[in-house]
């Protein structure tokens, strides 16, 4: 059944799909049209530090590429405050505006999308993509790991989208995937000792190895907080 999509939706195509940390009404996984996905983008406040910048999600401008990803519908006051501190002021971000397009082919709506460009202070830009994987494995931030960022996100690809061909993240996916066992390092270390389940309604959960009930979320992690005040959308590019 289609779903309502005249209010505001976001796309998500790196952390967002399967960790959004905000609340929303619906969710619809897809694609948009001339955006390629490279992790081309330094972090330096979620998966790295000032002094070794992480490797997160971008989207490039080609015409001949489509991203996969998931669109979600905003709900609430607290949701754009948030995305602007965790996408804008932290992540260097900015925003554009295009059209998602929906898995099932039967519905196409406008998409608010948080885009790094050359411009902020993080841009790394393109590399070897052995060098870009060593960086990833090298790396960790406030949120966790770098690997976890990619390797969560390789996994929601391939489980929602089986037909997909992203060469860029599947490529580093295999390079780290080597990495992890040359260097014989901890996949659960890596991964958070956590697990993000996506159920049937397509709203994601996260919880622990043990009772997530009872573990509090972990500190500077980008968990939702009601309470953030509401501000405008200041970061949004025309």
């Amino acid at each position: 059944m289609a779903v309502e999509t005249t209010g505001l939706w976001i796309f998500g195509y790196g952390s967002l799909c399967w960790n959004p940390g905000f609340e929303f009404k619906n969710s619809i996984i897809g694609h948009v049209k001339g955006f390629g996905r490279r992790f081309w983008q330094g972090n330096a406040t979620h998966r790295g530090t000032v002094d070794k910048l992480g490797r997160v999600a971008t989207l490039i401008e080609d015409k001949n590429e489509i991203t996969y990803g998931r669109a979600f519908e905003v709900k609430g006051t607290a949701a754009l405050p948030y995305l602007e501190k965790r996408e804008c002021t932290l992540g260097g971000y900015l925003t554009t505006i295009s059209t998602f397009y929906s898995r099932d082919g039967k519905q196409n709506f406008p998409v608010v999308i948080y885009i790094a460009t050359n411009k902020n202070e993080y841009w790394l830009g393109d590399a070897p993509l052995n060098s870009i994987a060593k960086q990833i494995v090298e790396s960790k931030g406030p949120s966790g790991y770098n690997a976890e960022y990619l390797l969560r996100l390789a996994d929601f690809m391939h489980r929602f989208f089986p037909e997909a061909h992203d060469e860029h993240l599947y490529t580093l996916e295999i390079l780290i995937h080597a990495k992890i066992k040359e260097l014989n390092l901890c996949i659960k270390t890596l991964m958070g000792n956590r697990e993000f389940k996506i159920d049937t309604d397509g709203d994601l959960e996260a919880s622990n190895n043990d009772n997530h009930q009872d573990n509090p979320p972990r500190q500077n992690s980008f968990q939702f907080q009601s309470h953030v005040p509401v501000k405008a959308l200041r970061c949004l590019k025309p």
